[in-house]
């Protein structure tokens, strides 16, 4: 419960953390960063740390003078490319052990011919949206490994998802970040950036099965 406790704290309070990051630590910082980032993006296991909340506070603390603003972004884009290039060669590592069980009751083909069709198709749009999604992100590349879609196409998607939501949401707290009404709903506003995308994606999902039921 402690632990739980302390990420909740973390992730609504991330401005006060991340300030106390830059006193303790300097440059030492952007390391950090770059490894919150990238276990976020990268591990399938850890879904829930921040991610556009702390984009959005390291472009406030940059646009304060507190830290380079080209230094973040450069470190924070490393470790959500790399992230999502991890998260997808698992995924490429763990299918093809999968595809061995296909006599298996664990095992649903018909499942993955769907999911490699519609990463073939869709994959691009999803992983480019998916970037905004907290929890969503984490598993997007990790389908997309496990699905068989083409790596060339994979990389481009999540560079340029990665280019959109690093900058974008980093250029946003650059400008914005510091007015005295973000700051005095500041929690409100990552409660927003946490809340918002995902009761977005249930919706959708909810929509397309409801489409798909209709369909049959």
């Amino acid at each position: 419960m402690e632990i739980v406790a302390f990420f909740i704290d973390f992730i609504l309070h991330i401005d006060q953390h991340l300030y106390a990051f830059v006193q303790d630590y300097g440059p030492w910082v952007y390391a950090i960063l770059f490894a919150i980032v990238f276990v976020e993006t990268g591990v399938v296991v850890m879904p829930f740390l921040p991610g556009d909340s702390l984009l959005f506070i390291v472009g406030a603390m940059c646009g304060a003078g507190l830290m380079d603003f080209s230094v973040a972004c450069a470190v924070l884009l490393a470790a959500a490319i790399l992230g999502d290039q991890c998260n997808y060669t698992i995924g490429r590592f763990i299918g093809p052990k999968v595809f061995q069980w296909e006599d298996s009751r664990w095992f649903n083909r018909r499942a993955f011919d769907k999911a490699h069709d519609f990463y073939e198709r869709y994959g691009g749009v999803t992983i480019i949206l998916a970037r905004f999604m907290p929890f969503i992100r984490t598993f997007v590349p990790f389908v997309g490994g496990v699905a068989a879609m083409s790596r060339s196409k994979f990389t481009f998607y999540n560079v340029t998802g990665a280019l959109i939501w690093v900058l974008g949401i980093c250029t946003a707290g650059y400008f914005f970040g510091n007015l005295p009404w973000v700051q005095a709903n500041l929690e409100k506003i990552i409660w927003g950036l946490i809340l918002v995308p995902g009761l977005i994606a249930i919706y959708g999902s909810w929509k397309a099965g409801r489409n798909e039921r209709a369909a049959a």
